[in-house]
C-alpha cells in the first residue's frame, strides 16, 4: 500500500472529537487478545510505515512504540477496522515476555466471575479515577496489599502457570528481572519529573510489583522488609 492509499483509508476512519481512535492488539496466529490503546493519525502512519505499533498516551500526551524500552514490541502483521469504522485491529506478532504493563502476557488476565442461572451478579465498584470523585472509600492499608500480592506472586512460583509473565521473572534469567526493574525505575523517574501525579502512581506501582517478584526470587519476605524499615526508623 504506498503512502497515498494509506492517507486516504487514514481519512476514512471515524475519528472521535480528540482526533482519537481505540486500537486493539491481537496475536496474529493465536487470536489472543493483548491489550487496548488509543491512537491519532499520526501514530497510525508511523505504525503502518514501520512495520510495529505505535500508540497516542493520554495521560502524557507523547507517541510511543510498544515495547521501544522492554524490547516487548509488537510487529505488525495486519490492521483491520470495524463496520463502524471507529475502532481499529492491530493484528500483531508480540515479542518479548509480554503485552501489559503488569508483565502479564495480556492485559486482559482478570475476569468477573459469572454467576450462576438466576442469581444476582455483583461486581465491585470501580477505583475513583480522579480527585474531584468525592465517594468515601476504605481502601485497604498497603501493607496489607503487599503482603496479598507477595502470597499471589508465591502462588505463581509454586504452582507455574503456563504462560504467566510472573512465573518467566521468577524462573528465568536473573538479568532480565533486574533490567526490568532499572527500566520501570526510569519510568517513575520521567513521570515525576513530568508533573504527572496519575502517571507517577501507576509507575511507582509496576516499579513495586517487580520489586516483590525479586523479594519472592530472593527469598525476603515483607517481614523482613518491614523489620529493616522499622530499624532505620528508630
Amino acid at each position: 500500500m504506498d503512502r497515498e492509499r494509506d492517507d486516504l483509508a487514514i481519512d476514512d476512519l471515524a475519528w472521535n472529537p480528540d482526533g482519537l481512535i481505540p486500537a486493539i492488539a491481537q496475536q496474529h496466529d493465536t487470536g489472543e487478545v493483548l491489550m487496548l490503546a488509543w491512537m491519532d493519525r499520526e501514530a497510525l502512519r508511523r505504525t503502518l510505515a514501520e512495520g510495529r505499533a505505535w500508540y497516542w498516551s493520554r495521560s502524557r500526551a507523547s507517541y510511543w512504540m510498544k515495547g521501544e524500552t522492554s524490547g516487548a514490541v509488537q510487529d505488525l502483521v495486519d490492521v483491520r477496522y470495524d463496520c463502524d469504522a471507529d475502532a481499529l485491529l492491530l493484528l500483531v506478532d508480540q515479542q518479548g515476555l509480554g503485552a501489559c504493563h503488569t508483565g502479564e502476557r495480556t492485559c486482559f488476565y482478570r475476569r468477573i466471575e459469572v454467576a450462576p442461572e438466576g442469581a444476582t451478579q455483583e461486581v465491585t465498584a470501580p477505583m475513583p479515577d480522579t480527585a474531584s470523585d468525592t465517594t468515601p472509600v476504605a481502601w485497604p492499608s498497603l501493607g496489607t496489599v503487599i503482603e496479598d500480592l507477595y502470597a499471589v506472586l508465591e502462588q505463581r512460583r509454586d504452582e507455574q502457570p503456563e504462560g504467566s509473565y510472573t512465573v518467566k521473572l521468577l524462573t528465568g534469567p536473573q538479568d532480565k528481572l533486574l533490567k526490568k526493574i532499572a527500566e520501570e525505575a526510569g519510568e517513575v523517574i520521567i513521570a515525576a519529573r513530568d508533573g504527572d501525579h496519575d502517571q507517577t502512581r501507576y509507575e511507582i506501582a509496576d516499579l513495586l510489583y517487580h520489586l516483590l517478584v525479586v523479594m519472592v526470587r530472593e527469598g525476603v519476605e515483607p517481614g523482613d522488609l518491614a523489620a529493616e524499615l522499622a530499624g532505620r526508623s528508630r
